[in-house]
């Protein structure tokens, strides 16, 4: 598993770095995201030009309905999004 690293002002799990700057280079606002860390499947919190937040990795694209505080913690510590998993995506 791997562990996040503070990147100046954020926290990106090293293996998500090259994604976001991806995104991030090709116009999508990230505004969260987690690798899954062996237990989840990796997610990441956008925000459209018409102000809608969604996971962009999902199949359906769920919308977030929070402007911040997207991912919770299961019982080992490990975070998750809510209306991912209610969509079916969990790793296995």
């Amino acid at each position: 598993m791997c562990k996040w690293v503070k990147h100046g002002d954020t926290r990106i799990d090293p293996c998500m770095v090259q994604l976001i700057n991806y995104l991030k280079n090709n116009g999508y606002v990230t505004l969260g995201c987690c690798c899954g860390h062996g237990k989840y499947a990796p997610t990441v919190v956008v925000k459209n030009k018409m102000g809608l937040i969604y996971e962009l990795l999902s199949k359906g694209m769920p919308v977030i309905p929070r402007s911040r505080r997207f991912y919770k913690r299961d019982n080992q510590c490990h975070y998750y999004i809510p209306e991912v998993i209610n969509h079916g995506k969990i790793k296995s």
